[in-house]
């Protein structure tokens, strides 16, 4: 792929910083790429290298912008069967086992969705000047269910907005220990990193941490047990597990915030992220998507009926 020249005029009467010009013509770029983009060297402003992200422009001013082609990723793609839900040119819809790591992070450097994604389609456009998909949102190791990952640039700032702007509906079917307090009901609660572990998250005081917001409602109850539908209204890490847990009632199998013996043995945790319905790109209307309950989980909704 070459590189790809841009040339833009600036035309409004009150100057304007340089990356902000730049957001409104290449909306497909997040700042922070444009920002590298300047910093880099491939952007110049009337035939001379821009100085700085916040250069000013003046009425009449030329900018190009040269887009490297994209670089290979230092990750290598490996043959792992993934369940594919959907797919076009923008993203795909996944429905992630548990076991599977998102990201490559310290401590997983293969086997990651990432490297499975890479191994399916090795062409992928990329995002962030690399070729690599783009990881939307994120479900915890042993979690499984609906993830999204944008194929483009374009797709990844889409899909990212609608998430940051809550416009995505999320379901998540959890079984709990016990039963919540009410049927039916609303968290509000704080979460930050816990003061005594810091690989762990907490419910901490209003000023130690972000905004949490879940509603969740009973689909099935048991005699030691509760299956519960959750719909989380922010994305903060661990949120479901920890709203679970400040309810008295923690997820089956979670070793981490509920009990350290756990009441069922599954191998996991009893959480999956059952139904997501978004705006995709280039789209008007919301798509509704669902992953069936593992098998795994099933069974045991099955010796709890018995």
């Amino acid at each position: 792929m070459n590189e790809r020249v841009l040339n833009f005029r600036f035309d409004q009467k009150t100057p304007e910083r340089l990356d902000k010009f730049l957001v409104g013509q290449l909306q497909e770029f997040s700042r922070s790429r444009i920002q590298r983009l300047i910093a880099d060297g491939f952007v110049d402003v009337d035939g001379r290298a821009a100085r700085k992200a916040g250069q000013p422009l003046e009425s009449g001013s030329t900018v190009t912008v040269r887009i490297p082609p994209t670089a290979p990723t230092a990750l290598t793609p490996e043959k792992i069967s993934l369940d594919i839900l959907f797919e076009n040119d923008d993203l795909l819809v996944v429905n992630k086992p548990a076991g599977m790591v998102v990201h490559p992070a310290a401590g997983h450097s293969s086997g990651t969705l990432v490297h499975a994604v890479l191994g399916y389609d090795p062409d992928l456009e990329g995002i962030g000047g690399e070729e690599r998909p783009g990881v939307v949102h994120r479900l915890d190791k042993e979690t499984s269910g609906l993830i999204l990952l944008a194929k483009n640039e374009r797709a990844h700032r889409w899909l990212q907005d609608q998430f940051r702007l809550r416009k995505v509906d999320k379901t998540y079917l959890a079984l709990v220990d016990g039963k919540p307090p009410t049927p039916t009901g609303r968290v509000e609660a704080y979460i930050g990193r816990d003061p005594k572990q810091r690989k762990k998250m907490a419910i901490v005081s209003e000023n130690k941490g972000r905004e949490s917001v879940s509603e969740y409602k009973t689909v099935e109850e048991f005699e030691k047990h509760t299956l519960l539908e959750f719909h989380p209204l922010t994305g903060r890490t661990h949120q479901i597990r920890l709203h679970c847990a400040f309810l008295k009632c923690p997820i089956v199998g979670d070793e981490v915030y509920g009990r350290k013996t756990a009441t069922i043995e599954i191998g996991r945790h009893f959480l999956h992220a059952y139904r997501l319905k978004i705006i995709l790109p280039n789209e008007k209307e919301p798509r509704s998507f669902e992953a069936p309950l593992p098998d795994e989980l099933e069974r045991v909704l099955n010796d709890l009926r018995r």
